[in-house]
């Protein structure tokens, strides 16, 4: 398929009422609103296709960037032009999956972490964030855990919306994975306050760092 062609093929998908959901949560007017089930429907009749990936990216158009995350080939990804397109987008959904299948397992991935954590592009910055909950919750080995608390403590309540969560999920990973540092970070997610009243559905944990930290810690024993 032609990058024409998907790009008609996703348009044929499309939905107002998804449009209005995507708008609803910072995606910008170039997409089609199409389910992201769909989406993968779409990427399992293509399977890996690296250019087509890269091509699909460049139309800026939200769909063709989601089906881009999961047909690009992330080891033909030079660090430079992965950081590029992250900082070329600012819808949270399409940063995310290109977090979970083409970042997180970056061979070069603790470089960008590194770089990006002090960096002041917002979704860059929400990556080195989530690179970084990942280290505490699977390798922390050389995390520096309270200068992370430290700088957690201090940035979070002013950093971006989009920075934020990211952080605040390593603030739970501390809490969660770390039981030395576990009532500093609930005390830390208490006195910020940060997502304190987050509206939740039945069944779901709270993002709030104290309630999220000791339920997870509860099943856990």
């Amino acid at each position: 398929m032609t990058t024409a062609e998907i790009l008609k093929k996703l348009e044929s998908l499309g939905n107002e009422k998804m449009r209005l959901h995507n708008k609803k949560n910072g995606a910008h007017d170039n997409q089609f609103g199409v389910k992201l089930g769909d989406i993968r429907k779409v990427a399992d009749t293509i399977k890996s296709n690296h250019e087509l990936a890269k091509a699909l990216w460049e139309t800026g158009n939200v769909e063709a960037r989601l089906l881009s995350t999961l047909i690009i080939v992330p080891k033909l990804l030079p660090a430079e032009e992965l950081d590029s397109m992250v900082r070329s987008e600012r819808f949270t959904q399409v940063i995310d999956w290109l977090y979970a299948y083409v970042i997180k397992e970056y061979t070069e991935r603790e470089k960008l972490r590194e770089t990006w954590l002090l960096s002041d592009d917002p979704m860059t910055l929400r990556l080195g964030w989530s690179l970084t909950s990942g280290r505490i919750a699977r390798s922390p080995e050389g995390i520096d855990i309270p200068a992370i608390l430290d700088r957690i403590e201090e940035e979070m309540p002013n950093a971006a919306p989009e920075v934020q969560w990211t952080m605040n999920s390593a603030l739970a990973q501390i809490g969660i994975n770390h039981p030395v540092y576990r009532e500093r970070a609930i005390n830390i997610g208490e006195h910020l306050g940060i997502y304190r009243d987050y509206p939740v559905s039945k069944g779901c944990t709270s993002p709030f760092a104290p309630i999220w930290i000791n339920e997870m810690v509860k099943r856990l024993d």
